[in-house]
């Protein structure tokens, strides 16, 4: 990296932390609302700024990239259904969630069952935090670095050596905003990073097109296309990350977890000035999720065809990508932008987890009349122990079988299921008690893991030994077999799912819940729904279904 790369490296980072330090000046950082919600003051803009930088980070970045190098335009499917489930969220869950005037998603729980299931909840969104997200976060982050630059020559050290400093350096530095500048802080930098990664993250694409079309991106485009018909074909086969089967399983439970449970996410939302504010940022971001797979797609194509496939590791597609095309004027300020995104997830979630310990445990196990100052500082305290575990975790992550992307979502299964399964049945039903709620997540997350942990590599091993008896060596048809010795994981969640939810609609029937829940409406923000929610809502699912069946 050059002089001038590491200029504007430095002075895009401190442009971003002075901006965010000056927007919250003013916040009360003391109190719970203005720490973990920003005084409810954000705007849609903001809100929608901080979700996309919340979810698009660099393992989203890396991990759909590397994906798309090994099986193509496919894996889309990703962040086009994502729209579709965001809109979902805007108008039919937020107006429920929000009425309450709730902090977290187990809030919301402990109203409709009791405090034991919040607790659960609580415990189930710590773990996922924990030894998922923020460690895959943290990895990514550290592995694009060490491939951009080519820390290991720079410095003179191992790869893993680099993966083990960055992975500290990001995790205290992102400790430091997340735990002493609140969701504001956390928010306003979102948005900062969130232009300038929309901004370098097209660069990247342009300029790879250029490469391959000798100076022209039209050109690019069509050699790409002619050159790799196969890598634009969005129907996956049975053997593929994303059978097109799986879009009508497991892939909308993954989604609507994601962006209708996950508190990481909904916290941006629920510190809007009201529902219309929070509505119109989730339908912008929603919007502009519609037009990200030219971010975390198509890159990966490109790479596949300039590297001719020969890549040690598919997850190196986009950092590799990056140091060949990019030219090195835009390489500090890029580099600052993706670190920015690295820090805006890894701050996100660890203020998520500093709220949910502080408002939904540390209160109902630890000190019951413990006052908001007391609560803050212990979020804070936890905050800081989650993310030196998720920094000691990190590096080991270099050794998921399947890729980055795909071990995120396969970890993410046994939690999403009974966490959506709960959240949706006790949004729609009164009567089903909270002994279903508790039974579904403790034993929906056992009935995923024996699944995925037993029962499949069990099958698996037993099928591809009796194809090496018979002789069967070609990688295609190992895969073929492979996908058919035992259901893919998306399916699983889908079959699960619908166990869960018939569950405890049974347990509803069987054992009805004596008190009958009551929403509650708050009077803490303005609860009228933006008036075109629907019609917007509606254009974009038309938009993101069109484009996904071009291909």
């Amino acid at each position: 990296m050059g002089t001038l790369s590491i200029i504007s490296f430095i002075g895009f980072t401190l442009l971003v932390a002075f901006i965010a330090w000056y927007a919250t000046r003013k916040t009360d950082e003391k109190s719970a609302d203005g720490y973990y919600l920003g005084g409810r003051s954000l705007g849609a803009i903001t809100i929608a700024g901080s979700l996309l930088l919340t979810n698009l980070s660099a393992e989203q970045i890396v991990g759909l990239n590397g994906q798309s190098f090994a099986q193509g335009v496919l894996v889309m499917a990703w962040e086009t259904l994502a729209a579709i489930s965001m809109i979902v969220t805007a108008i039919y869950l937020l107006p429920k969630y929000m009425r309450s005037g709730i902090t977290t998603i187990p809030e919301f729980i402990q109203e409709r069952f009791d405090a034991q299931t919040k607790s659960i909840l609580s415990i189930l969104f710590l773990i996922a935090f924990g030894i998922v997200l923020l460690p895959t976060i943290l990895y990514s982050g550290s592995l694009a670095f060490s491939t951009m630059f080519d820390l290991p020559e720079l410095l003179g050290v191992s790869q893993p050596t680099v993966i083990w400093v960055c992975v500290w350096s990001i995790g205290i530095i992102g400790s430091i905003y997340a735990i002493f500048g609140g969701l504001k802080a956390v928010a306003v930098s979102d948005l900062v990073n969130a232009i300038g990664l929309l901004i370098g993250g097209l660069l990247i694409p342009i300029f790879g097109l250029m490469l391959i079309g000798d100076g022209s991106v039209s050109n690019g485009i069509s050699s790409l296309w002619e050159a790799n018909p196969e890598k634009f074909n969005a129907k996956g086969e049975i053997d593929s990350f994303i059978p097109f089967s799986t879009i009508f399983t497991g892939m909308m439970i993954a989604q609507m977890y994601y962006w209708g449970t996950n508190q990481s996410i909904l916290q941006r939302v629920f510190g809007a000035k009201s529902l219309k504010e929070g509505q119109k940022g989730m339908i912008l971001a929603g919007f502009v999720k519609f037009l990200i797979p030219i971010i975390v797609v198509l890159p990966g194509i490109i790479a596949w065809h300039l590297f001719e496939g020969n890549l040690e590791n598919a997850d190196q597609a986009y950092p590799a990508l990056v140091r060949k095309v990019l030219p090195g004027a835009f390489l500090g300020f890029f580099a600052a932008v993706l670190f920015g995104a690295v820090l805006s997830s890894f701050n996100s979630l660890l203020n998520s987890s500093s709220t949910l310990f502080g408002v939904d445990l540390y209160r109902q196990y630890f000190d019951k009349d413990a006052s908001e100052i007391k609560m803050v500082k212990a979020g804070k305290i936890f905050g800081l122990l989650l993310a030196i575990i998720s920094m000691s975790i990190s590096p080991f992550i270099a050794n998921a079988p399947d890729g980055l992307f795909s071990y995120i979502q396969e970890s993410l299964g046994s939690l999403s299921v009974p966490i959506l399964a709960v959240v949706t049945v006790g949004i729609i039903t009164k009567n089903v008690p909270a002994l279903g709620a508790k039974i579904v997540l403790t034993v929906g997350v056992l009935m995923y893991l024996i699944s995925q942990f037993v029962l499949s590599p069990y099958f698996i091993d037993t099928a591809l030994t009796e194809a090496a008896a018979n002789g069967i060596t070609n990688t295609k048809e190992l895969g073929i077999i492979k996908a058919k010795a035992y259901p893919h994981f998306l399916h699983i969640m889908g079959i699960l799912f619908v166990i869960n939810v018939g569950f405890m609609l049974l347990m509803g029937k069987l054992y009805p819940n004596k008190n009958i829940y009551t929403p509650k409406i708050t009077d803490q923000i303005d609860i009228t729904p933006w008036k075109y929610a629907k019609v917007v809502g509606i254009l974009i699912t038309l938009l993101v279904l069109s484009t996904y069946f071009i291909f």
